[in-house]
Formats: structure tokens, C-alpha cells, sequence
């Protein structure tokens, strides 16, 4: 990976949407040589999808919690197909360390959080960390 594919990556990063002239313009390079470049960052699968990010606060979920899952009695078939159900968990990591997943999810309200985590009980021990903001936003 040289120089001009990570100044691309972290362009595309901040917007994907960004037409290829006005990427071009922003890296030193024709817009051809851009649609190059990224074609085969697609090809090599550095790139692997373009996505979007939602503003879940606005969509009236202002409670973001992180959830580590100790599983019990060897459920780990069943925790993974149990929390297919939520479409408020952005990501459920497999980890090392003391818990064997780590999970991050948006919610309406604390009691909303209570039931997800009290639902989850038969699978696996819990420990629930609150967001409060995130530090990484404004870089």
C-alpha cells in the first residue's frame, strides 16, 4: 500500500460518496487514475464495501451501551442465532481475554437495555458499559 492509496482511503473514509474528479482534485491525480486505484483496492479487497452511517440518536435511540458476554453451559450457537433478532446491536465481536464476546447496541431507553440484557441471561453472564461520548467524532 503506497502513500496516495492511504491518502484515498482516508478521503473515501470521510466520504464515499465523493465523485472521482473531486477526489482527484483533492489527492493530485486525474480522475482516471483514481477510478484505477480504487478498482483495484476493490480487487485486493482493501476496500470491501461502501456503507452509511446513521445517526441513531436521531432516530430516537440516544442510549449506546457496550455489552461484554461471558457465555454459559457451552451456548454459543445459541447466543450467536439469538441475537440475530436485534437490529440495534451495530457489531458482536468474538474476543480474548475474560469475556468471549463484546457487543455494542443502540437502545430507547435504560429500561429497554434492562430487558436486552435480562433476555440474554440464559446465554451468557453480562457486563454492561454506558457510552457517554465518543472521542474519536470530531478526528
Amino acid at each position: 500500500m503506497d502513500f496516495m492509496n492511504e491518502i484515498i482511503l482516508k478521503e473515501l473514509k470521510a466520504d464515499s460518496r465523493i465523485s472521482m474528479s473531486e477526489l482527484g482534485r483533492r489527492v493530485h491525480l486525474s480522475a482516471p487514475a483514481v477510478r484505477e486505484r480504487i478498482r483495484q483496492l476493490e480487487e485486493q479487497k482493501i476496500i470491501k464495501r461502501y456503507t452509511l452511517d446513521i445517526n441513531k440518536k436521531a432516530l430516537g435511540y440516544p442510549i449506546e451501551a457496550i455489552v461484554e458476554a461471558t457465555i454459559k453451559n457451552n451456548r454459543y450457537a445459541d447466543f450467536k442465532e439469538y441475537l440475530k433478532v436485534y437490529t440495534n446491536i451495530d457489531f458482536c465481536y468474538r474476543i480474548s481475554g475474560e469475556s468471549c464476546f463484546l457487543l455494542k447496541g443502540h437502545y430507547q431507553s435504560f429500561p429497554e437495555v434492562e430487558q436486552f440484557i435480562d433476555a440474554l441471561q440464559p446465554y451468557a453472564h453480562t457486563k454492561t458499559n454506558f457510552i457517554f461520548s465518543d472521542i474519536c467524532e470530531d478526528i
